[in-house]
This record gives C-alpha cells, sequence and structure tokens, in this order.
C-alpha cells in the first residue's frame, strides 16, 4: 500500500553538543511534526546531526547529514495507532531529503503489523512524505 501526506514542522528545538571548528559542528534537535492525507497526525523525531558546513547568516547554505528515530501517532489511511522510523537524511542546497524504515515490530492498534519503508523532502516548494508499507493480518 502506499501513503501520502504533507507535513508542517510544529517545534525544532536544535542544540550543538560539539563544536569542531567555526562552521562545523555536531548537534542535537528535538522536532515535532504535523502531518495532514493518507497519514494524519503528528511524528516526534530525536535528530543527531553532523553540519559539514554551517553559515550562521543563511541556514539554508548548510551542508550535514542526520539519523533520528521518529515516532508517528495518528491513522495511515484511516487505520489508527502509531509506529516508529529510523530516519537517514541530508541537507544539500536547502533541501533536506530522507530514507524511512519502519521498525518492525514498532507498531500499535491497527498498525500493529505495519513494516515498509518511504522517504520525505523538505525545501521551499514544501514538505512531503511517502511511505509504501504492508498491513499484516
Amino acid at each position: 500500500m502506499h501513503a501520502y501526506s504533507t507535513y508542517t514542522v510544529k517545534k525544532w528545538d536544535e542544540k550543538p553538543y560539539e563544536e569542531i571548528s567555526s562552521s562545523m559542528k555536531m548537534t542535537k534537535a528535538t522536532v515535532e511534526f504535523e502531518m495532514n492525507g493518507d497519514l494524519t497526525g503528528k511524528a516526534s523525531v530525536e535528530y543527531l546531526m553532523f553540519y559539514k558546513h554551517f553559515d550562521e547568516k543563511d541556514q539554508h547554505k548548510a551542508s550535514a547529514v542526520y539519523t533520528g528515530l521518529m515516532r508517528f501517532t495518528g491513522s495511515v489511511n484511516g487505520k489508527a495507532g502509531s509506529f516508529v522510523m529510523q530516519d537517514n537524511g541530508s541537507f544539500e542546497g536547502g533541501t533536506a531529503k530522507s530514507a524511512l524504515q519502519i521498525i518492525s515490530g514498532s507498531g500499535t492498534e491497527e498498525l500493529k503489523s505495519i513494516s515498509g519503508s518511504g522517504n520525505y523532502i523538505a525545501n521551499q516548494d514544501g514538505f512531503n512524505i511517502e511511505l509504501d508499507y504492508l498491513l499484516s493480518s
């Protein structure tokens, strides 16, 4: 099955935990998203990020890689519950791109047996997420 949604950032709290140079650092971010579409609900994620290049004056010029664990709570095509995804991505040229993997055994309620993978893209044109998933009985 396939699910497509748009999302908005509701919270972004990012703090450096290691300054490597004036333009290179490692950070941790606590983030919350609101999703609308085939996925309707909220997602909370903890990101660890490495900035290969960071420009204090224009954050959209940054170059970074990140990994996180994202918990989605809501419904997928009308089925309610929650699940956790591993999120691995990069930020280049003002665009964040991520590969998502649903963690086996993390589903609850009607999404208890969910498995699959997906991706998201976030840039000035919008915030979109897609999942290809299975729900076994």
